[in-house]
């Protein structure tokens, strides 16, 4: 068991760091070596399973990320973009492959994670699971063969704690149909609308959120023509199809060299 891969979840304490925490502790291919929360969290110092409400597992969360990565092959993290790059450096200090889940990334923030990608491997997507990576595929081959008499819209529905929209998956979505269109998504984005805005721009690319209760995730991609749609869907039910998706990159960039990288690569699309 020792010779498998170190991994570390960061953000243990979330909805995704326990699914993710009980997916690397059931797996026979990777081992769970630390948990990371924040200073001042109740779970500081507490045993990680008995924090869970089960039995000991040995793995004493802690405040202190550099120490944790440190005995690790990989750090899993879905937490905020401001913690996100704070990791990104001390994973790559670490030579730890660096997961990245976290939705809500801005230029900046994406620009320090490209600095950390020389020293590690990054692997960051909008969403984990293979459904969804095989629906951005599907999406940009549809985009590329319709032209713009159809309007593309990508409706997205999430839990109501969720703090950013669009999704990250709503934006991979949006941006493999800018990229199958040839046009740059942030000059034909249209979001937001409220009140009289007017009709839509021929080519723009729509996105709508819902957010209420427990929805884990639900994307629906509507190609809309006069007389007829194409939509493309995807509804998640289960979380751990995302912690499922993260491990297996995590184990993937156990032999990649450094750099930034996306699902496709790890899933081979």
């Amino acid at each position: 068991m020792t010779n498998l891969p170190g991994i570390v979840i960061t953000g243990a304490s979330g909805r995704m760091g326990l699914m993710l925490a009980a997916t690397v502790l059931a797996s026979d291919r990777a081992r769970l070596v630390g948990a990371v929360e924040r200073a001042g969290h109740a779970w500081v110092g507490q045993d990680l399973g008995v924090a869970m409400g089960g039995a000991e597992n040995g793995v004493i969360v802690t405040d202190d990320p550099l120490t944790a990565f440190a005995k690790a092959q990989a750090v899993i993290d879905f937490t905020s973009p401001a913690a996100t790059v704070e990791f990104a450096g001390l994973a790559a200090q670490a030579r730890a492959t660096h997961v990245i889940g976290t939705t809500g990334l801005e230029p900046e923030h994406l620009a320090k994670l490209k600095a950390a990608a020389r020293h590690a491997v990054i692997v960051r997507a909008g969403n984990m699971s293979l459904g969804v990576n095989l629906l951005v595929q599907l999406t940009r081959k549809v985009a590329a063969a319709l032209d713009e008499d159809w309007d593309i819209e990508v409706v997205e529905a999430h839990h109501r704690m969720k703090v950013d929209a669009p999704s990250g998956t709503a934006l991979m979505l949006g941006q493999a149909a800018a990229d199958g269109r040839g046009i740059d998504l942030e000059t034909h984005r249209d979001s937001g609308r409220d009140g009289i805005t007017g009709a839509r721009h021929a080519g723009d690319i729509g996105f709508s959120a819902v957010r209420g209760g427990d929805i884990v995730g639900e994307h629906d991609v509507i190609f809309a023509a006069m007389g007829e749609r194409v939509v493309l869907r995807h509804i998640a039910t289960d979380r751990a199809i995302f912690a499922r998706g993260a491990l297996r990159a995590a184990l993937w960039g156990q032999t990649q060299s450094p750099g930034e990288y996306d699902m496709l690569d790890v899933l081979g699309l």
